[in-house]
């Protein structure tokens, strides 16, 4: 012990900076802090920011957001959009909800044509040839169904919607939360639209929506972005389809 205290005695310039080592632990921790507190206060502008878009955006779409398909105005396409699809290519219970909402309004003839949207990113998953399928079980002929089969987000399908397939205008098919940004999107890139939203809450327990519901809030703030600042493109463009 002796032998350090005299190493440290001899050592001078030593000493000045172990009397200031606690005022940097001390202003170490300080910095932390506030490091914490900015991403505390930055989380929650986002947070707040987010739903407060969702609420305005739920505002201007609500007189154009119907439940019922007899209620839904007549357009020339239903969009369909795509979700879930098991293995053994059966409709998840949300996306069978939308393709019967479809083929309910192509049978009161409030559309003509049924556009399906959704991922198909690999061999061995592909959502609108399912959904095809079963609005062709439903009593909709084939020709008058057509796939996007590069629609892997609600941006990109309203996006692809105009830009490839050439829609001005549509009812869009999606459960009830999804529906606002839906109809938002679309109208931001140029498709006159409004929407038949499937039950979602009505059908789903909470244990199924309130992760939805929450996502959905991120996704708002991220749909801004995308049609107000970024104007991104979508994976995949291609040539010019149409729907005949």
């Amino acid at each position: 012990m002796g032998t350090i205290v005299t190493l440290i005695s001899s050592t001078p310039s030593i000493l000045p900076m172990l009397t200031h080592i606690p005022t940097l632990v001390k202003s170490s921790y300080s910095l932390l802090v506030q490091y914490r507190l900015a991403l505390v206060g930055l989380s929650s502008l986002s947070i707040a920011l987010s739903l407060a878009l969702q609420t305005h955006i739920k505002t201007v779409t609500q007189p154009d957001r119907y439940t019922e398909p007899s209620h839904v105005p007549t357009k020339t396409v239903a969009i369909v959009f795509g979700a879930g699809v098991y293995p053994d290519g059966t409709l998840s219970p949300m996306l069978a909800d939308r393709v019967q909402g479809a083929v309910t309004l192509y049978q009161q003839k409030r559309v003509q044509k049924l556009l399906m949207t959704g991922d198909n990113s690999t061999v061995a998953y592909d959502e609108v040839s399912a959904m095809k399928r079963y609005a062709m079980k439903l009593g909709v002929p084939a020709h008058d169904v057509t796939l996007d089969y590069a629609g892997f987000s609600t941006y990109e399908s309203c996006y692809r919607a105009r830009a490839i397939f050439g829609v001005t205008q549509a009812v869009l098919v999606t459960q009830q939360y999804h529906l606002p940004r839906a109809v938002y999107t679309c109208r931001q890139l140029g498709i006159d639209a409004v929407g038949l939203g499937t039950p979602d809450w009505q059908s789903y327990s909470p244990v199924v929506m309130v992760p939805y519901t929450m996502r959905e809030v991120a996704s708002t703030l991220k749909a801004v972005w995308q049609v107000k600042v970024a104007h991104p493109e979508p994976t995949f463009l291609g040539p010019f389809e149409g729907i005949h």
